[in-house]
């Protein structure tokens, strides 16, 4: 029997009352689904195969959602969808709100002869990217008051260019500096579910990436739950403002 054909999942809870009151049924356990249920369920699933597949990008839930039979959970499809790849030669995995098929960590090296080289990023960039990343959103200002030294503008084009960087926004300050942030691309190519899996103090100190006698006072700090919303004190760019960045074709107005 296939691994489709033993698929458990069920979209929704069902509860039990017994006389010591409400319990919750388990959504994945197949005694709850009927053979019609179970049948709308497997299809979901394979319409969400053959979208994810086909995309060259993470495809986000929301466009899932747009594109699969009403009244199907996403999340209970796509959970299944990523155990039955858990052991095959590609993975299902999650980029922040989106899913991607992905090779399997433990075959990466089948991949090698295939793989372009890319230009290694300079010490600066690399700096810029970790600051930007654990202290998003941040200022070009704020970066070089972190770091101790200026920024230059290529080191912030070159992060741009990855795609592991984007403007996210303005800053309500004097001046209203452009803000910078990570992205799902970033997030993708270093393998994290959210922006909240980045080593912790002790992770990087484990690996060797910082000394062991660092300041008592010195901290890592806790990058947002969610690196695309925007804070208090930060306003979304504009199209005035994505004109001035050079992000906008102008647009032409006739007389």
């Amino acid at each position: 029997m296939s691994e489709r054909a033993n698929a458990s999942v069920i979209p929704f809870m069902v509860e039990e009352e017994t006389e010591e009151g409400i319990i919750a049924q388990d959504p994945t356990d197949t005694l709850l689904l009927n053979p019609g249920e179970r049948l709308h369920m497997a299809e979901a699933i394979r319409m969400a195969e053959a979208i994810v597949f086909a995309s060259a990008e993470p495809v986000s839930e929301k466009q899932l959602a747009a594109r699969l039979p009403d009244g199907i959970s996403i999340a209970a499809a796509m959970a299944e969808l990523q155990q039955i790849y858990a052991r095959r030669g590609v993975n299902l995995v999650r980029v922040g709100d989106a899913w991607a098929f992905r090779t399997a960590g433990d075959l990466a090296f089948l991949m090698s002869r295939d793989t372009v080289q890319q230009r290694k990023l300079s010490r600066a960039a690399l700096e810029v990217l970790a600051i930007i990343a654990y202290h998003q959103p941040v200022t070009r200002a704020e970066i070089e008051d972190i770091r101790g030294v200026e920024t230059s503008k290529g080191t912030l084009d070159t992060l741009l260019e990855t795609e592991w960087v984007r403007m996210r926004g303005r800053r309500r300050t004097p001046g209203r500096p452009v803000t910078y942030g990570t992205t799902d691309t970033f997030l993708d190519h270093f393998a994290l579910e959210e922006i909240r899996d980045l080593p912790g103090m002790d992770e990087l100190k484990g690996a060797g990436l910082l000394s062991g006698r660092m300041p008592s006072n010195f901290a890592i700090p806790l990058p947002p739950a969610d690196q695309d919303a925007l804070t208090e004190d930060e306003d979304a760019l504009t199209d005035i403002d994505l004109e001035e960045l050079g992000l906008l074709t102008p647009r032409v107005t006739e007389d």
